[in-house]
């Protein structure tokens, strides 16, 4: 056991209004959020530029290893709760993350793959856990949760706007040796922070299997472990080879699903069981945004790296360093707008339910694609388009993501029993992962219609494809909107 000087209670009757344990989690999270978007934004960018890979095959490849860092988040998550706790789960994720990013570092060509299967490991185990740490420094029925997470929500962003620049912006400018190091660097100062700090969190994210003996307790530590170097070369050869990942995440999937209607079918409540399904809705709702809108790490990225102008507004700024951060820098600057927003809304009783706000963040995405087609119309002498046009289409989609993010979450713990808590966040998690890998699918897809190979050419086939894109968008925004009283009936008493 560990010296637990602060108990739970103490931590949780806080003054003020945040506990300084959220301080340190923030800043642990913000630089393992540095490390994942700096990987993220680099990955297409890497494959086509330095591994000489074709577009297409790029695309595919991105959305596989995205598609593996959520999966594994969900088994990572699972591994937590049973075993290892959340502290033990976090400082291994952080370890190996550090190491596969130093590998990269060392020789970027020959070791790419090899570092990215250990930060997909690393990812797993690291991810889910800060935020899950977050919750516990509150009581169930403390009204200042949602300040936090608000907070928290803003660190997560700014390790997310300076992992997006700093990374790609060595690795273009000076080498990419020092691209991946920066990550590496990073992540050393988030996991020596929780070394330093997490005294401070006393019981908060202990092994759960506190009650067995410590050699026991060990031995299931150790083959988790152990478990986890296993699978390092299965993962590589299904990152390597984005066929494999298919028939993984296909077989993955259908366990998933018939996992969940067989405990949908064992809840003998018919209500429980409508509740189950509007949460099923969601997180295929959520499915299809991120298929739609995860196109930043892989065809927009490609977009940005030949087809953009370098300039913002009055600046000059490298067009992959924009389409990597600005989202981030969005969310830090209205997320509070929005929450802001709905309080006034609600106030007045005129605030959108859940399903409407789903809807609305479907619209908002279909109209940020078609200002991505619209660049066709903005191009100058060079042949480039308009940077300050993509920079807008960034801000709509933003602004849908803001209409889902946050509140998807919260609405799945709403609707589901406690007991299956674990399996709906799973399922959450997994349907974020499905939709990576067809975000990369339909990435491959534009880039396999560009024929002529010329920058003209790779302008048009990009430009249909998002057409296509906010097409898709809106017709689910507005079978949302119009299947709301539905929805809403199976939902029950849930608002």
């Amino acid at each position: 056991m560990e010296n637990n000087t602060i108990t739970l209670e103490q931590i949780q009757n806080f003054e003020g209004k945040y506990p300084k344990q959220l301080w340190y989690l923030f800043l642990v999270e913000m630089w393992e959020r540095f490390c994942f978007y700096g990987m993220r934004g680099v990955l297409a960018f890497f494959m086509v530029d330095q591994l000489g890979l074709l577009e297409g095959k790029a695309n595919l490849q991105y959305g596989a290893i995205q598609a593996f860092v959520y999966a594994f988040t969900f088994i990572g998550g699972i591994f937590a709760d049973k075993v290892l706790g959340f502290k033990k789960s976090l400082l291994f994720g952080g370890i190996i993350m550090i190491l596969g990013n130093l590998l990269i570092a060392a020789s970027p060509h020959d070791f790419f793959y090899y570092g990215i299967t250990l930060s997909i490991i690393g990812t797993g185990f690291f991810k889910p856990n800060v935020s899950s740490m977050v919750g516990e420094l509150y009581h169930e029925s403390d009204g200042r949760r949602d300040a936090g997470y608000g907070l928290f929500y803003a660190g997560i962003n700014i390790g997310g706007m300076l992992g997006g620049a700093i990374p790609i912006y060595l690795g273009k400018n000076y080498s990419w040796s020092l691209c991946f190091l920066s990550s590496a660097v990073v992540m050393i100062i988030g996991v020596v922070t929780f070394l330093l700090t997490k005294k401070h969190l006393a019981p908060i994210g202990n092994s759960p299997l506190e009650g067995q003996t410590p050699k026991k307790r060990r031995m299931n530590e150790i083959a988790v472990y152990l478990g986890s170097i296993v699978v390092i070369p299965f993962i590589y050869i299904m990152v390597i080879n984005s066929d494999y990942t298919d028939y993984f995440m296909y077989t993955i999937g259908v366990i998933a699903l018939g996992y969940f209607f067989f405990e949908l079918l064992r809840i003998k409540e018919r209500k429980q069981q409508y509740k189950l399904l509007a949460a099923f809705i969601f997180i295929f709702g959520y499915f299809m945004f991120m298929a739609i809108s995860e196109q930043s790490g892989g065809s927009l990225s490609l977009f940005a790296k030949d087809n953009l102008s370098n300039k913002l507004l009055f600046f000059n700024i490298d067009p992959n360093v924009v389409n990597n951060s600005i989202n981030s820098l969005y969310v830090i600057i209205f997320s509070p707008l929005v929450g802001i927003l709905w309080i006034f809304l609600y106030k007045r009783k005129i605030e959108p339910n859940t399903v409407i706000k789903f809807g609305l963040s479907f619209i908002l995405l279909a109209v940020g694609f078609f200002i991505f087609y619209s660049a066709r119309f903005f191009i100058n002498p060079e042949g480039l388009s308009s940077l300050n046009v993509f920079a807008l289409g960034y801000l709509i989609y933003t602004l849908g993501e803001l209409c889902i993010g946050p509140i998807g979450m919260s609405v799945i713990t709403k609707l589901s029993p406690k007991r299956l808590f674990g399996m709906m966040m799973g399922l959450w998690f997994l349907s974020s992962a499905f939709g990576q890998l067809a975000a990369g699918k339909l990435g491959s897809e534009m880039s396999n219609a560009n024929t002529g190979a010329t920058l003209m050419s790779k302008l048009i086939a990009y430009t249909d494809g998002y057409y296509q894109l906010a097409l898709y968008s809106l017709i689910a925004g507005i079978v949302l909107i119009v299947t709301t009283p539905l929805i809403k009936k199976l939902m029950q008493e849930v608002k």
